[in-house]
């Protein structure tokens, strides 16, 4: 409570907190049309100043989010600093939050996640569940785990949205593994896919939002829909409940953290990876649920009390992602037959230019009928397109 009528002193005296974002893509577009409902000074840090994120905050700086002396100087006079994607200088994070800056999530927890060897480690270590592997400094250490395979290699840094992934199933396949660290994980045989989303503030009070099942584009490996709740019985939401909110309290970071999770065909439940943001998987919170992944993570970077994540009415998810074929300016063909249906929402991320499997947009369907939701997410996949004219 004394934290909370602190932050409304401060306000009150005119003093609105000065918060940054590190990296201005569409979550961090998102992320901005959420504060303008808190009063917040916002700065964003990116390279492009034509991103997504860009016109939308009050203070964009235009830099590396993974230099040192940029990444300190952006963030030396702010109140607090949070990120929209891992890629970061973590080391300039140390040293602001040693300066008294808050960084949600930590430095530590950052550094912890955005190294998939560190990250699969830190599952071992804390006895949370997640796939066997081995830890690949070569690819040519790859022919010692033979007997191991079909696995999926990864890269230890560098892969983002299905890039750095490669499925090795026999040996035949060995050269297309990486030749830099990474991990080999046991390929696991997956019934579902789901997400979950845990909320943390800084008194450690969590939040959980209810799980999402994924289904991915074979192609890219994107996210291509979803369904939320998904359906699960009981006893697998429990356990699935419960071994996300371990991760969140093992990590011991203030932030939102998206914990991806495979149910394989036995029923048993394995940590696939954890994002330490917002995340696709929690877009549908906009429209969906009371109140959204944005509006959650503002509440705990602003020391209010957290939201409630329950869900208004079940939801899908399509992703836009640019079509096969075009690249150049964009174009959205279809979207005029998208928007007039009911209780769909679209989001275009405001990128001028597309490119075969880039994330252009998503579109949010709420319906108390699943049947409804998967055959309006099947129509919008197959009208709306990023093409270019």
């Amino acid at each position: 409570m004394k934290n909370l009528i602190d932050t409304l002193i401060f306000v009150e005296k005119g003093k609105a907190m000065k918060v940054g974002i590190l990296g201005g893509g569409q979550l961090g577009r998102m992320l901005l049309q959420a504060a303008a409902n808190f009063d917040v000074t916002t700065y964003v840090l990116e390279n492009d100043p034509h991103c997504p994120a860009a016109h939308l905050c009050h203070h964009f700086t235009q830099g590396n989010i993974q230099d040192y002396d940029q990444v300190y100087a952006f963030g030396k006079n702010l109140d607090a600093i949070t990120i929209e994607i891992e890629a970061v200088n973590v080391e300039a994070l140390e040293q602001l939050e040693k300066e008294g800056v808050k960084v949600y999530p930590t430095p530590s927890a950052i550094k912890t996640i955005k190294n998939k060897i560190l990250q699969k480690q830190f599952y071992q270590q804390h006895e949370i569940p997640t796939s066997p592997f081995h830890i690949t400094s070569q690819s040519a250490e790859l022919l010692q785990h033979i007997s191991f395979l079909p696995a999926v290699h990864k890269l230890g840094e560098g892969g983002y949205d299905g890039k750095g992934v490669q499925v090795i199933n026999d040996e035949s396949e060995i050269e297309l593994g990486f030749n830099a660290p990474s991990v080999l994980e046991k390929k696991v045989k997956i019934a579902k896919e789901i997400a979950l989303i845990v909320g943390m503030n800084a008194a450690s009070k969590t939040i959980i939002y209810p799980p999402a099942e994924m289904i991915f584009d074979p192609v890219y490996n994107l996210l291509d829909y979803q369904l939320s709740p998904a359906k699960l019985d009981e006893k697998t939401l429990w356990k699935a409940q419960a071994i996300a909110r371990k991760v969140a309290t093992e990590l011991k970071s203030p932030g939102l953290f998206a914990i991806e999770l495979f149910i394989d065909q036995q029923g048993d439940i394995w940590v696939n990876e954890t994002a330490p943001r917002v995340h696709n998987s929690g877009h549908h919170t906009i429209e969906a649920n009371y109140s959204s992944q944005y509006d959650m993570l503002w509440r705990i970077l602003l020391d209010y009390p957290l939201g409630n994540p329950t869900e208004i009415l079940p939801s899908a998810i399509v992703n836009i992602i640019g079509t096969e074929g075009y690249s150049g300016d964009v174009v959205y063909e279809g979207l005029n037959e998208v928007l007039s249906m009911d209780n769909v929402f679209v989001h275009l991320y405001g990128k001028k230019q597309t490119k075969p499997g880039r994330k252009m947009g998503h579109v949010t369907i709420i319906s108390n009928d699943y049947l409804d939701l998967t055959h309006k997410a099947n129509k919008i996949k197959h009208t709306l397109k990023a093409i270019t004219a």
